[in-house]
């Protein structure tokens, strides 16, 4: 495979998890972006949107607290919805996985294979 595949991982997250299993289970290698310890720029962040076909508050985590604190019901900008999601970055879904100029939210975690 000549793209690399980066996913974007939660080590607490079922979902996040199962999708690094399948990759690991069809014997292909990738990256990993631990995003709570290295969170992404807000450039890196806007491509992984682009490559998701995805505004910034489509994916955003409704059920965290700092969303229900800081967030809820408030109507923001795309660009404001960015820099929350870089600020918190706890709010990015996923896992994503990223290959070449696609993406997928990997929920279920079979959405990965769509990338293979």
């Amino acid at each position: 495979m000549s793209e690399t595949l980066r996913v974007y991982h939660n080590a607490r997250c079922s979902k996040s998890r199962s999708a690094c299993q399948l990759l690991e289970e069809r014997g292909l290698g990738f990256e990993v972006v631990e995003y709570l310890k290295t969170p992404p720029s807000r450039d890196e962040l806007a491509a992984v949107l682009a490559k998701l076909g995805m505004k910034a508050e489509d994916i955003v985590r409704k059920g965290e607290d700092v969303y229900k604190a800081e967030f809820k019901g408030r109507t923001l900008s795309d660009a404001e919805w960015l820099d929350a999601l870089v600020a918190h970055p706890v709010l990015i879904e996923r896992p994503i996985v990223v290959r070449g100029e696609r993406a997928v939210i990997g929920r279920p975690p079979e959405k990965v294979l769509e990338l293979l």
